[in-house]
């Protein structure tokens, strides 16, 4: 396990690889799934997750990611994405109706060996966001990456993995919290403003 902790109803909470288990005390019994409230119905699974995942954001090492500044840019997300995700390709449109914002993007390709090739192509492209851009919105692939080219995809699939990130996207805000899916403009638009207080 990752983290341990208590949780309701006498049984223990264990974080492994992104994934919570419930226990009881003898690890003779191992439950998956959602647990909810009953009372108020709130997501005891996702509450737990949303703390035990919180991410160091200016931890990140963003020099391993695609960056694209619209506007000021002067708020910040962080995704992680495989260039092969019909989400991530929603999600990148969605994502165009934002204004006076940095993305970084990891490029987290997890889908298949031909999102590994993809990505290190964007990444050894002259314009990196250019690429990611062209790819993920018009389907025009980049040009293969030369065989010496160096690139961080290995570095970010473990970063990934360290995270507990089983799918793509994944948003990361400031404030360290996690958004999954392809989530509307309005949403992203609300998180970011919570991240900024």
């Amino acid at each position: 396990p990752d983290q341990v902790f208590r949780g309701p109803a006498g049984l223990f909470e264990v974080l492994v690889r992104g994934e919570l288990y419930y226990v009881d005390a003898a690890v003779s019994v191992v439950i998956t799934g959602r647990m909810f409230d009953a009372t108020t119905r709130e997501d005891l699974t996702q509450k737990r997750l949303d703390t035990a995942l919180k991410v160091d954001f200016k931890a990140l090492p963003f020099e391993r990611a695609v960056k694209t500044v619209r506007g000021k840019g002067s708020r910040v997300l962080v995704t992680f994405e495989d260039p092969n995700c019909p989400y991530c390709k929603k999600l990148w449109g969605n994502l165009k109706g934002l204004d006076d914002v940095t993305i970084y993007t990891f490029l987290y390709p997890i889908l298949s060996q031909e999102s590994q090739d993809k990505s290190k192509a964007i990444w050894c492209s002259k314009n990196r966001a250019q690429a990611w851009d062209d790819y993920m919105v018009q389907g025009k692939p980049p040009a293969p990456a030369a065989a010496d080219c160096k690139n961080p995809i290995e570095q970010n699939l473990a970063l990934g993995r360290d995270f507990g990130i089983n799918g793509t996207p994944t948003i990361i805000f400031a404030d360290g919290s996690r958004g999954a899916g392809a989530m509307p403009v309005e949403a992203i638009e609300q998180r970011l403003a919570a991240a900024k207080k």
